[in-house]
């Protein structure tokens, strides 16, 4: 079941909403401010944000929840439909919906953004001798069973793969995703994580099989 993180102060509209998610089949958590948010949002597939909220407003909490959870899509909510609000929302979530708004069309652009971001055909992938299980956030390596525990900016980095497969991105894709900041030419950290990310996942780490290097480009995770 697809899981949905669902922040909206207005106890008529959220009410509603969640109900009308839960009837199309989503697990949906309802908070009704945004403080503690980023401390359960890797709980989730995707996140409902509304602008207005008590104390911080959408907007912050959405560029928190962004860094905390950089491969999570956003989805935001407004009755703000002036283009700077939504210049504003979009330069760090995934879509921006105008209220009042159609459940259809809500339902809509939730799996567009489920789809975009992997998770829309199926809660798990395999990978070469791994199965990872979106659901769980857990990797298995098949050979022993044995569950392969990352720290968590592997396991963003990680992520940020699976939900971009087959696609080559530059070391400066993945290094802002993760971390929320600009790259600086020449910084290795992103290198000396991916090295440790290919000793945990890959079976033999000096000739990745999984995490493939393309030459003056970056990296690339086949599916």
């Amino acid at each position: 079941m697809r899981r949905i993180l669902y922040i909206e102060d207005d106890v008529e509209i959220g009410s509603w909403t969640k109900g009308d998610l839960e009837q199309r089949g989503f697990k949906v958590q309802w908070l009704q401010s945004g403080e503690g948010a980023e401390n359960i949002v890797s709980n989730f597939d995707l996140v409902i944000l509304d602008v207005m909220l008590p104390g911080l407003d959408g907007f912050t909490i959405g560029q928190r929840l962004k860094r905390e959870a950089p491969h999570i899509p956003i989805l935001m909510l407004s009755a703000r439909t002036a283009v700077e609000d939504k210049l504003h929302g979009l330069q760090f979530a995934d879509d921006y919906l105008t209220k009042p708004f159609h459940p259809d069309e809500l339902a809509a652009r939730i799996d567009v953004l489920m789809r975009r971001s992997g998770l829309s055909l199926s809660n798990e992938v395999n990978l070469g001798h791994l199965t990872v299980n979106f659901l769980e956030n857990r990797i298995l390596d098949r050979r022993s069973g044995a569950e392969i525990i990352l720290t968590g900016k592997q396991y963003q980095i990680f992520m940020h793969f699976l939900r971009h497969p087959n696609q080559i991105l530059t070391k400066e894709q993945i290094y802002e995703a993760v971390w929320g900041e600009p790259y600086i030419e020449g910084d290795k950290t992103l290198m000396v994580h991916i090295r440790y990310l290919r000793e945990k996942v890959e079976k033999n780490p000096g000739s990745p099989e999984i995490i493939e290097t393309i030459r003056g480009i970056g990296y690339r995770v086949k599916q």
